[in-house]
């Protein structure tokens, strides 16, 4: 068996899983950034995450408050 004969179709497609990959990253890694700087930018105007707001912790087992009032 020849494996030289596939050689160029064997490298083309390494390389082409090399380039969507890397372009992948960098795309990733621009919305990343993009995305941290829209979140200061809304920060900064005093636009806050209801995920950051102070909950009061329950106990386990101990049912949330709106199903007691239910």
């Amino acid at each position: 068996m020849q494996t030289t004969a596939h050689i160029d179709f064997i490298a083309a497609a390494y390389a082409a899983a090399v380039i969507v990959i890397g372009a992948l990253i960098v795309w990733v890694t621009a919305d990343y950034r993009a995305q941290r700087r829209k979140i200061a930018e809304l920060e900064k105007r005093g636009v806050t995450r209801r995920s950051a707001a102070e909950r009061p912790l329950r106990a386990p087992g101990q049912p949330e408050q709106a199903k007691e009032q239910a």
